[in-house]
């Protein structure tokens, strides 16, 4: 698993009109080459009247999967600025679809180059970029007396408490990011005098919102 990485939040889409035309940016999150090529082709059959339908997308971990198409535009001028939009944010994991309604007015290499670039930055406006990180589950057996005080100095040093189960005991579930687990741990046994039973309970990614960039 990566330390972290940024993606798209979600599903998000996004419309505008240049010299007559209309652009429908359509985004998605895609973990899988397979999904990425499902959803153009959904985007495809929805708008099967429109004059074009381009796309792009970037896939793995180590960006393994790349396409643009341009679907009928000049060659250069509609799917590789959208990738080029994907790349400018750094982004894993993400597939666009502009789809272009023609409104009689000719945009030129240039202007379709721009207007495709807009498109895929509203698109990602719309459905917000997030940062994926990388973090372990602490899992935190304590007594009852110790609950509160340890809720308390959690949450005020940022930390995040995934679940918190009920017993003859306590035990909360800490989220640390991976690389920083001995800190965390080493915290709560001073808080708690060593009464405490902790373990490790593998890793999820916690997700926090960014600002994209045009």
């Amino acid at each position: 698993m990566l330390s972290f990485y940024l993606t798209v939040s979600g599903y998000g889409e996004a419309e505008i009109e240049i010299q007559k035309s209309r652009f429908i940016a359509y985004v998605q999150r895609a973990e899988q080459e397979e999904a990425a090529v499902a959803f153009i082709e959904q985007i495809k059959k929805k708008h099967w009247n429109a004059t074009h339908n381009c796309s792009a997308y970037i896939i793995g971990g180590n960006d393994q999967w790349q396409k643009a198409d341009d679907d009928g535009e000049p060659s250069g001028t509609a799917g590789k600025p959208i990738l080029e939009i994907i790349k400018k944010n750094q982004l894993k994991d993400t597939v666009i679809v502009v789809t272009r309604y023609f409104g009689g007015i000719k945009l030129g290499a240039g202007g379709l180059i721009r207007a495709y670039g807009k498109s895929a930055s509203a698109g990602l406006k719309a459905v917000g970029i997030t940062q994926r990180q990388n973090h372990t589950r602490i899992g935190v057996e304590i007594d009852y007396t110790f609950l509160g005080m340890l809720e308390n100095q959690l949450r005020l040093q940022g930390y995040r408490i995934e679940d918190k189960i009920f017993t003859d005991t306590i035990r909360l579930i800490v989220l640390e990011k991976v690389g920083q687990e001995e800190i965390l741990e080493q915290k709560i046994i001073d808080w708690t005098a060593g009464q405490v039973t902790l373990t490790r309970e593998g890793q999820v990614y916690v997700e926090t919102p960014v600002t994209c960039e045009e």
